[in-house]
């Protein structure tokens, strides 16, 4: 008795204990948040390398199980060598070591055409640009405004007061902070080092990882079993995998299917001879990898720029755009659904939330990431939707929720399909007892 006595107090100490210390924590985020984030900030910047490995080897992951499977055990059983340890060593080897370098190659490849073709294609721009901007001028005073004098008058005082404004900004604003200016320059140079260097440890990290991604899956799965009890363990697994699922289909498809439309992108450009083809395709692949916007988003600085470069033949935007409208198409439905399939298993309205969310909060890489992100918290809060449905004894399909009136207390309800007329179902047990004798298919989805 005197135990039990002992172990309540305990019970209650450890509660005092604990919101004491819950109040202490939030006095220190209200009033010191800023040394808080301060010192995340720091630790975030020690891991930097790490996480980036995590990354990479997470995006790598799937080519080295597409060589070890596809190549290089049906190499070994091909070879008759026996499954051994040292035989799973060389084939995880090799696989990390093939996945490496085409890594390496592609990363090359990527940088050898910024510096060969994006890079000079800029300078291009840069340097004619004053010649551009003529050429725009001549355009709109000879072709759009000759014909309509207010419209040109109203141009002409525009262009006059924002040209002193811009000059005003620019002796007073620009030239005398030109040292602050080159500081941040600087600064940024410094910083791009260190993205480099995090860069550089994190692949060499990320072979580790690799080298040993099962091990590091046992023990993440050995602490969950020993924290939790088996069933929650179970569906934490179960929910990881189902995670990761969506992420790596929708990240790699997506990377896969704008590599897909930079390609086709700079065939057809080359073909209609656009100016800077290449700096165009790789913008329009790039921008391709956010969902839904990111075809308008690449459209329309790149039709801008062939306007400008080639503003004799007005028309040539005219023919870019009417491309990338169907090259959208072919890719929204024959190469996108070839690829991604419904790796994300959401409706195009929570595709355009998501990306709107996500992308306020974290801007580019939000609006990359919030979609499969999203995807996986809706797969949640439907299951946590459909289990009290059924603990209800409801039916858990949404189509029988589109009509529906009322539900009363003795079980009787007016759950109607979509494509059925109404008709009133009791709900006996864990089935749906139909009224009539339709046979009504409930396989629609959730």
């Amino acid at each position: 008795m005197k135990f039990k006595n002992t172990n309540k107090y305990f019970q209650w100490g450890l509660t005092a204990f604990l919101v004491i210390a819950a109040s202490i924590c939030f006095y220190y985020l209200v009033f010191y948040g800023s040394n808080i984030k301060t010192g995340i900030k720091t630790v975030s910047n020690i891991l930097m390398p790490i996480v980036f490995g995590l990354i990479t080897a997470y995006l790598l992951t799937p080519v080295l199980n597409f060589i070890e499977n596809r190549a290089l055990i049906p190499l070994c059983n091909k070879m008759r060598v026996k499954e051994s340890k040292r035989r799973g060593s060389i084939i995880r080897g090799a696989g990390i070591l093939i996945t490496a370098f085409l890594f390496v190659i592609i990363i090359y490849g990527l940088f050898a055409m910024l510096v060969s073709e994006i890079v000079p294609s800029i300078q291009s721009i840069a340097n004619n640009f004053d010649n551009y901007i003529n050429n725009f001028t001549v355009w709109l005073n000879d072709e759009l405004l000759a014909n309509n004098p207010e419209l040109k008058e109203y141009a002409i005082r525009s262009i006059d007061k924002y040209s002193v404004d811009f000059e005003t900004w620019l002796n007073e604003t620009l030239i005398p902070k030109s040292s602050a200016f080159i500081m941040t320059v600087s600064l940024s140079v410094i910083s791009m080092l260190k993205v480099l260097w995090n860069f550089i440890l994190g692949f060499i990290i990320s072979i580790y990882v690799m080298a040993s991604k099962e091990k590091l899956a046992g023990q993440a799965k050995k602490i969950a079993y020993a924290v939790f009890p088996k069933k929650t363990a179970n569906k934490i697994i179960r929910n990881f995998r189902f995670t990761h699922k969506t992420f790596i289909g929708f990240i790699s498809g997506k990377i896969l299917d704008s590599l897909i439309i930079g390609i086709l992108c700079f065939i057809g450009t080359s073909i209609m001879r656009t100016p800077y083809a290449v700096l165009i395709s790789v913008i329009i692949g790039l921008t391709n990898i956010i969902p839904f916007f990111g075809p308008f988003l690449g459209a329309i600085p790149t039709t801008i720029l062939i306007f400008l470069v080639d503003i004799s033949n007005p028309l040539n935007p005219v023919y870019f755009i009417i491309f990338i409208l169907i090259l959208q198409q072919i890719d929204g439905n024959i190469i996108g659904p070839k690829i991604l399939g419904n790796s994300t298993g959401i409706s195009g309205f929570w595709v355009i939330f998501a990306i709107t969310l996500f992308g306020g909060f974290f801007g580019i890489p939000g609006m990359i990431v919030g979609v499969p992100i999203f995807a996986v918290l809706f797969a949640a809060i439907k299951a946590l939707v459909n289990s009290s449905l059924r603990k209800k004894k409801m039916p858990e399909e949404t189509s029988y929720y589109l009509n529906v009136g009322s539900v009363d207390e003795e079980g009787f309800h007016d759950y109607v399909p979509a494509y059925r007329s109404p008709r009133y179902r009791k709900i006996n047990g864990n089935k749906n007892e139909i009224n009539d004798d339709d046979n009504i298919n409930d396989n629609t989805d959730g």
